[in-house]
């Protein structure tokens, strides 16, 4: 895995929260070191300018905020209660001061602190948490892939994050499956022999 940032979720806060990937599996961590953190606020969009740049002690605060963003994203998809400690840290994240843009000679311009783009984050789980697209959360089918994403397809049937990173993997794997199978084995062999010799 690369520590490219994806934005595959269709929302911020799911996209966050997919910054540690394979939870099931390798877990591998996005968030290596705070540049990578200020790289993930710009990409989104979510601010234009991360000022001061993020230590270690943001990114930490960053991981646990996400955590929190990822069992209360599961939690409402699954329609249980929210656990109180994470339902608390997203909270006080949210309430932390946001940045807010400011229009300059070249347009919009949002510059923020780390804890101002986090509150950013946790606000958008906010909105995303209390809005009508909870109906439209799913997880990719891709069993060694745990992002959750809003499936705004026609008739809800978008099985994975992405094409790129899940839906070609698993139409490939599949394909090499049946390739490999019994019947495909027999198949070929009984086309080899009724072949004409040369």
């Amino acid at each position: 895995m690369t520590l490219d940032h994806v934005f595959v979720c269709d929302h911020p806060a799911l996209d966050f929260a997919a910054t540690l990937r394979a939870r099931r599996s390798r877990r591998f961590e996005m968030f290596a070191a705070p540049d990578r953190l200020d790289a993930w606020f710009l990409e989104s969009g979510l601010v234009d300018a991360v000022a001061p740049r993020s230590t270690q002690a943001d990114v930490e605060r960053a991981m646990v905020v996400r955590e929190a963003v990822y069992v209360l994203v599961q939690a409402r998809r699954r329609g249980e209660e929210y656990p109180e400690a994470e339902l608390a840290t997203v909270n006080a994240a949210a309430r932390h001061p946001a940045a807010a843009p400011q229009l300059t000679a070249g347009g919009r311009r949002t510059e923020a602190t780390p804890e101002g783009a986090l509150s950013l984050v946790a606000r958008q789980a906010v909105e995303l948490l209390a809005g009508p697209d909870v109906p439209l959360l799913k997880e990719c089918a891709n069993p060694e892939c745990t992002r959750i994403f809003v499936d705004r397809s026609r008739g809800m049937r978008r099985q994975w994050c992405g094409m790129e990173a899940c839906g070609n993997k698993i139409k490939a794997a599949a394909y090499r499956a049946r390739r490999k199978s019994p019947a495909a084995s027999a198949r070929a062999s009984a086309s080899a022999q009724a072949a004409p010799s040369a």
